[in-house]
């Protein structure tokens, strides 16, 4: 009996995957996957949505498009790398996975994050909760107050603001202020024994960037922008970001 070829025709059209592997140097190596399963071993979501990395990737390769740019659970990957790391192939999921979100609609994103992004903007302070300058001010001066005031050994405890030509910029998760005031300061006390110079900034202190997880490239960059600026508007040598 004759053999017979079977020829299996791919659309010239470029999928989803290709155009991801256009922008990543070496393409993310995302041709490269062995479907060992290794990426999913550590994944902390892996499970959730009935999906890991290791079906994501493979939806992608075989260009199924729909199911891949429609997937809640590239919401769920926290873009942590751990699958990369694992990987014998060093594939770049995450930036699959980022590539993905940058698809949504912005009215489509969750709400949580999206929100967090653009309250960012509210004002200079580029906190995702909302604190304005004189909110953040206030707080800063009176928890260092109440750590001279009863701590010993933190009398001379400070905490400075705008201090112009600060070898260090520190930046601050702005729930803290907001919610958790007193967990700022242990690193306070940090820098105060080991006699740092450092400064808080009254603007772009916020070191939370809930753009980059939006896979919004353009108010990400604003948001670095800001807190750059801030930075260089009071000659600090180096910024310290808490996260």
């Amino acid at each position: 009996m004759a053999s017979q070829v079977i020829e299996i025709k791919r659309s010239k059209e470029k999928t989803f995957k290709d155009q991801v592997m256009d922008l990543l140097p070496e393409g993310g190596n995302l041709n490269a996957c062995l479907t060992c399963g290794l990426c999913s071993s550590g994944c902390p979501a892996s499970g959730l949505e009935n999906m890991d990395p290791r079906k994501f990737l493979r939806l992608a390769v075989l260009g199924l498009d729909d199911e891949v740019l429609n997937s809640n659970w590239a919401w769920m990957c926290t873009m942590c790398q751990r699958c990369i790391y694992a990987c014998p192939m060093k594939i770049d999921i995450p930036a699959l996975v980022f590539n993905v979100r940058n698809r949504w609609p912005k009215e489509n994103q969750p709400k949580g994050i999206r929100g967090s992004c653009e309250m960012a903007f509210k004002n200079e302070t580029c906190s995702a909760m909302g604190a304005t300058e004189e909110d953040w001010r206030f707080v800063v001066e009176d928890v260092a107050e109440e750590v001279r005031d009863t701590q010993p050994g933190f009398e001379n405890l400070q905490a400075p603001m705008d201090k112009k030509g600060a070898h260090f910029f520190l930046n601050q998760n702005s729930r803290e202020p907001v919610t958790e005031p007193d967990e700022m300061v242990p690193m306070w006390k940090i820098l105060d024994l080991v006699g740092a110079d450092w400064t808080y900034g009254s603007k772009g202190w916020a070191a939370e960037n809930y753009c980059l997880f939006c896979a919004d490239t353009e108010m990400w960059e604003k948001n670095v922008r800001i807190k750059a600026k801030a930075v260089d508007d009071l000659a600090c040598k180096v910024l310290l970001n808490t996260e």
